[in-house]
């Protein structure tokens, strides 16, 4: 970090306060006139990231599906209770969850994608793993199936209810499909078959990592609108973070996850940046088959399981905040 000397003879912007992310880039630096203090700006996004405690689910479940955009607006789909497939949906505003309208049918081992007001709950367990319903924001209605039953439950899925890919599944499928609004159509499988896998993205650049082939995998993929191209590993294996993966293709992150047998559970955050994962914080609470929602500058982790849990499941969410740079004083020397 430079020193005052080192800057003797430069002209220095002069600001009453700090600024806001849309007025400066990395390397910025200048005089806050408020603080005393000369002040550069560096590099910030997932590497100073943080997990913080958020408001409790209503209903105690695993194996759901999570849509949103950020850790204040998000949707909390269908699931298992303990006692069986549940129809609940929940919404959170950044501090509480609402009950609103249920799904038409409650599965388990569930996937979906979209945003706070629209979003897609597809596939899962029981019956054939096919069905697919749209949320408008107030209620849901069935819309088209996925093409084929194997491997529906327990998969990966990212995008929006305009354009979304589904992938894997169990028992241990390379399937994928590509939804555009209407119906589903089978693309290009994954190179590697695998359930319990989670991912991020959209239907022409995203990424789909972890999960079981059987065992736990630390491998990732990416796609790029057409096939799947093998990537840079995760430093940990993992399976059943499912629906913890959250953002664009080049700056998500996975997160909870399970290691071996079910009584393994990780607190485990990775960063990816396009071409290499890097742990950066970790949950507070270990679990997996949770969801999450977001990106990774804004996201949540919410339910799962957790044998040390009363009751196995959690009705625990955090949030995950991470700034889009850091401010730094410039130290006297």
């Amino acid at each position: 970090m430079a020193g005052y000397k080192e800057i003797k003879g430069f002209q220095v912007q002069t600001r009453s306060e700090d600024p806001s992310p849309t007025e400066v880039q990395t390397g910025d630096f200048y005089y806050n006139s408020s603080t005393g203090q000369f002040r550069v700006i560096t590099e910030g996004g997932a590497p100073i990231g943080t997990w913080a405690s958020g408001g409790n689910t209503n209903l105690k479940r695993s194996t759901s599906a999570g849509a949103g955009v950020s850790s204040s607006a998000a949707l909390l789909m269908s699931g298992y209770d303990g006692s069986n497939p549940t129809n609940a949906v929940e919404q959170y505003n950044g501090s509480s969850w609402t009950e609103v309208s249920e799904v038409n049918t409650g599965r388990s081992y569930v996937r979906g994608c979209g945003t706070y007001t629209a979003a897609l709950c597809t596939g899962g367990s029981p019956s054939s793993g096919t069905g697919n319903e749209l949320w408008n924001g107030s209620g849901w209605t069935e819309v088209g199936d996925l093409s084929r039953p194997n491997g529906r439950a327990d998969g990966g899925q990212f995008g929006t209810t305009a354009a979304a890919l589904a992938f894997g599944g169990e028992p241990n499928s390379a399937l994928t499909e590509i939804w555009d609004g209407t119906s589903w159509t089978e693309v290009n499988d994954l190179n590697t078959a695998r359930f319990a896998v989670t991912g991020f993205g959209t239907t022409t650049a995203g990424v789909a990592a972890n999960g079981r082939e059987p065992s736990v995998s630390s491998s990732a993929e990416d796609w790029d609108g057409t096939s799947w191209t093998t990537s840079g590993n995760l430093n940990t294996a993992r399976g059943d973070a499912r629906a913890s993966g959250v953002g664009p293709a080049t700056t998500g992150i996975i997160f909870s996850g399970s290691t071996g047998n079910h009584t393994n559970t990780v607190t485990n955050t990775e960063a990816y940046n396009g071409s290499t994962w890097s742990e950066v914080a970790d949950l507070s609470l270990a679990r997996y088959r949770g969801i999450g929602a977001g990106t990774a500058s804004s996201a949540l982790m919410s339910t799962g399981t957790n044998p040390a849990v009363s009751g196995i499941r959690s009705t625990a969410t955090e949030e995950w905040s991470a700034a889009e740079f850091k401010i730094k004083s410039v130290t006297q020397s």
